[in-house]
């Protein structure tokens, strides 16, 4: 292998890139039942509330920042809380599925890995959702939010007595969160650019619309993070052996000795 060759590169070359029709059908698949699990969580109103009201009051307990304090930087102008709710409505899924196309075509290796631990996490905070009910800050009077995305567009979601879409109380663990951060470590991963660190911003931005637009406590995005983590470390990059990263099979035979010829007469 050249010595300038990326070591992604290799690995890209070394593992076979999964079916493509199997792939499509299994992130399909693991959206509709994750779709379906939050319907499940739906009508649990009452829970919702006062399970909203013990995360609220522990924030305070742990003196976490307000989310009033960010949400009071994109009142400052229409414009960019429209941008905000924008942000929270366009780019959670094309961002994570632009992300797992790109991967799929450069590095299958990272793609199987970065498609586990998604997955992991996803079905996870499912299970969160489900016997955790949690009503986000833009419900909770107690705030003093505002729901940015009623207020100055778009909003994504209805009344929730009658948004049959979408589970409005599974905010906890925010996965716009988990999956803007699994994709700047993905990518971070994945690349050897020295401007690879950037890719924080999008989580970090991520992270200040969900908190800024009242859709999320700053708790759904710590266990979004701690769930990442614990993914991330059960779930490792597969990596390719040094003898078959970027090799043929038909190269990686190891040739039969040759013996050397001895002359019979020699030295006499």
């Amino acid at each position: 292998m050249n010595a300038r060759t990326e070591p992604a590169e290799a690995e890209t070359r070394a593992i076979t890139r999964p079916p493509l029709v199997r792939e499509l059908l299994l992130v399909a698949g693991l959206f509709l039942v994750y779709k379906f699990g939050r319907q499940l969580a739906t009508g649990h109103t009452g829970e919702a509330f006062r399970n909203a009201h013990r995360v609220w009051d522990l924030e305070r307990a742990v003196h976490l920042p307000g989310e009033g304090d960010v949400q009071n930087l994109l009142l400052h102008g229409d414009t960019l809380v429209h941008i905000a709710n924008t942000y929270y409505a366009t780019i959670h899924f094309p961002a994570t599925a632009a992300f797992l196309v790109w991967l799929y075509l450069r590095r299958p290796a990272h793609y199987v890995w970065a498609r586990r631990v998604l997955a992991a996490v996803t079905g996870a905070a499912l299970v969160v959702h489900l016997v955790f009910p949690l009503a986000p800050p833009r419900m909770l009077a107690a705030t003093g939010l505002v729901d940015t995305a009623r207020l100055y567009g778009p909003s994504v979601y209805g009344p929730p007595q009658t948004d049959h879409l979408s589970n409005q109380f599974a905010a906890m663990p925010s996965l716009h969160f988990g999956w803007a951060l699994m994709v700047a470590i993905g990518l971070i991963v994945a690349t050897r650019s020295r401007l690879r660190w950037l890719w924080l911003l999008h989580p970090l931005l991520t992270l200040t619309v969900i908190v800024g637009t009242a859709n999320h406590y700053w708790l759904d995005a710590l266990v979004a993070a701690a769930m990442l983590g614990i993914a991330l470390a059960v779930i490792r990059l597969p990596r390719p052996t040094p003898t078959t990263a970027g090799q043929p099979p038909e190269r990686q035979e190891t040739a039969a000795p040759v013996e050397k010829n001895v002359l019979v007469g020699a030295g006499r």
